[in-house]
């Protein structure tokens, strides 16, 4: 799992490769987390483009993310799902609180 993090005072971008699993969500945790409350953007952008796999995990990733955002009212959007994933997400209810985005 490789974790990519652009930024500017408007947004946090985290790009995500590989997999997603219960064995490296920790280290992708605590790699956005450190980014995110680092620059308090309004916007955070978790990039699912290079995703290979995802388990419950990833669910737990955005919602995790989708709390600390909102705690100092930011929003959340996750982008280049695909069906699958966003299915899956769509299905945990994520919909409700973040914005999902589908691979064009």
């Amino acid at each position: 799992m490789a974790v990519k993090i652009s930024s500017s005072p408007m947004r946090v971008t985290v790009s995500l490769s590989g997999e997603i699993d219960h064995h490296n969500a920790a280290v992708i945790r605590m790699e956005a987390d450190e980014a995110i409350q680092s620059k308090l953007a309004p916007n955070v952008r978790l990039d699912f483009d290079e995703v290979t796999f995802m388990d419950s995990s990833a669910i737990g990733f955005v919602l995790g993310r989708y709390r600390i955002v909102e705690s100092y009212g930011g929003n959340v959007e996750v982008i280049n799902l695909t069906r699958r994933q966003f299915a899956m997400m769509k299905l945990a209810g994520l919909e409700n609180v973040v914005k999902l985005k589908t691979k064009k």
